[in-house]
């Protein structure tokens, strides 16, 4: 006679988490970074078509790491979230917080009651009239929500660049400035000795929340705009 098979639900949610955890790693960093007149998103992605960072709503971004296929449904749906609320109410009344809180429902709910996690790290960010005003929050693959500040680093090698960011980061740097510490933390080598990478403009995949612009504030960087950028 076979024994039932049994499995706590400690290790339950501990395999989980594991698995989530590890396709997130194979995933390439996404850098996002505050500056003076934004917030500034930076990958190293050189795909035309699939965008790791979009635009959800007239101040507020996306950003993501994992497997593409379910950062882009949870895109989807924050698009028709933010839509929705805009249409019922007023443009003004969508809010980065309550996207993040709607999101980390769904990725709460799948890690807890679907057999496979969702592989994916989130960022939703809103850009204020202010720096004081701006908003970031990190979501991760269980549903907990972060509230930070300045930066964040996920993906790949998050711990080791997030490193490399908060030393060199600081309050008010401009655009050329935290493009040139994303380049630079980006391309930095995996190990002791290794070859610091230089990334071309092509190599990346740029954008911003960009508080000086009228109504929508995200733009994407590339091109002759984002060369010049960098070597400023």
């Amino acid at each position: 006679m076979s024994m039932p098979f049994y499995v706590s639900p400690e290790q339950l949610m501990k395999d989980r988490a594991d698995y989530a955890r590890k396709g997130i790693a194979r995933g390439r960093s996404v850098v996002v970074l505050q500056y003076d007149d934004g917030i500034a998103f930076a990958t190293e992605n050189a795909s035309r078509a699939l965008h790791k960072v979009s635009e959800i709503y007239d101040r507020i971004a996306f950003a993501a790491v994992g497997k593409y296929n379910e950062f882009e449904n949870l895109r989807v749906a924050g698009v028709r979230y933010a839509d929705l609320r805009g249409y019922s109410y007023d443009r003004e009344d969508v809010a980065a917080r309550a996207l993040a809180n709607a999101y980390a429902q769904t990725l709460g709910t799948v890690f807890t009651t679907e057999s496979k996690p969702l592989e994916v790290e989130l960022v939703v960010a809103e850009v204020g009239r202010s720096p004081e005003g701006d908003q970031i929050y990190r979501l991760t693959y269980d549903g907990s929500v972060a509230d930070e500040h300045g930066w964040v680093v996920m993906g790949g090698q998050a711990e080791r660049l997030g490193g490399l960011v908060a030393d060199a980061w600081r309050p008010g740097m401009t655009l050329p400035e935290v493009l040139a510490l994303a380049v630079r933390v980006l391309g930095s080598p995996a190990e002791d000795g290794g070859e610091q990478r230089t990334l071309a403009a092509a190599q990346l995949e740029v954008a911003v929340l960009d508080r000086t612009r009228p109504r929508r504030a995200f733009r994407r960087l590339a091109g002759p705009l984002l060369e010049d950028l960098l070597e400023g």
